[in-house]
């Protein structure tokens, strides 16, 4: 579908929204972007984000990685215990309650997210019908991985320094004593705990089986090409289900034969197709 075209499109979303059977909703980073969190897209995104990075010279990929931890844990923690209470602060924008209206109207439906602030929980979705493919912040592990075991993130009780750095004890595990990590995928990531992660996809695949050969509709939401996860879960889904993908982000929405590309933000492209799809 032409991107040229907006008017086209949105109505082309929108009738593929309302006479589908089921949704499969896959969002990315740029979904989170539309409620004021920060896009780390690029060395010069994290920056804007985290100046104290800067001076250190330090980018995303230098603090998300397992050595991080092991080398300055007080400054890996800075930044996770930072993203932690930002995500808590910064409520889920209002592009979920019309993800959830989508919902209710065509009655089943799976997310599939590489976000890891835990909103679409937070939002209402069942956690049942939800994948974080890279973890989440919400949960703990043991940084050594002495078990499978994983533990809640609240009440951390952390202050930062102007540096960045964790004032404070750090959270330990409770059975082995060593550093807890947050249970999301990092970089270069050997001990990361996906036990929770498999469990959801083995109920993505049980609904997948569930609606085969019903009229499935893909929507993807502000997922880039930088780490394609979110992108490529989509496309192989689609085509293995003759799923509609319609795929929303404002510089990288082209994609494969047949995707109806929308080059908007999330929350304006539903904004719009909400209206469309009630307004029929």
């Amino acid at each position: 579908m032409p991107q040229h075209d907006p008017e086209n499109v949105l109505a082309a979303s929108a009738n593929a929204l309302r006479n589908a059977e089921a949704l499969l909703i896959t969002a990315g980073a740029g979904f989170g972007v539309d409620g004021g969190l920060p896009d780390f897209r690029g060395a010069n995104g994290f920056w804007n984000a985290y100046p104290a990075y800067k001076l250190l010279g330090m980018e995303f990929s230098d603090l998300a990685n397992p050595d991080a931890l092991v080398e300055n844990p007080r400054l890996f923690w800075g930044f996770y215990h930072h993203r932690i209470e930002l995500y808590k602060a910064k409520p889920p924008h209002h592009g979920y309650q019309i993800l959830r209206r989508l919902v209710e109207r065509i009655g089943s439906s799976f997310v599939f997210t590489s976000n890891v602030d835990g909103h679409f929980l937070a939002a209402g979705f069942s956690p049942d019908q939800v994948v974080e493919c890279h973890g989440s912040l919400s949960f703990l592990q043991c940084s050594r991985r002495c078990d499978d075991s994983l533990w809640s993130s609240t009440g951390l009780g952390f202050t930062l320094s102007k540096d960045m750095l964790v004032e404070g004890s750090l959270p330990v595990c409770p059975r082995c004593d060593a550093v807890a990590r947050p249970n999301v995928l990092l970089f270069g990531d050997d001990d990361w705990v996906d036990s929770r992660m498999s469990e959801q996809y083995e109920r993505l695949d049980r609904w997948t089986t569930a609606v085969h050969g019903r009229r499935v509709v893909v929507l993807e939401l502000g997922a880039g090409t930088a780490i394609p996860t979110v992108r490529l879960e989509g496309e192989v889904f689609s085509r293995q289900m003759a799923a509609s993908l319609i795929r929303v982000n404002p510089r990288e929405a082209f994609g494969p034969r047949g995707t109806i590309s929308l080059a908007m933000s999330a929350l304006a492209a539903l904004t719009e197709i909400e209206k469309l799809v009630c307004d029929f």
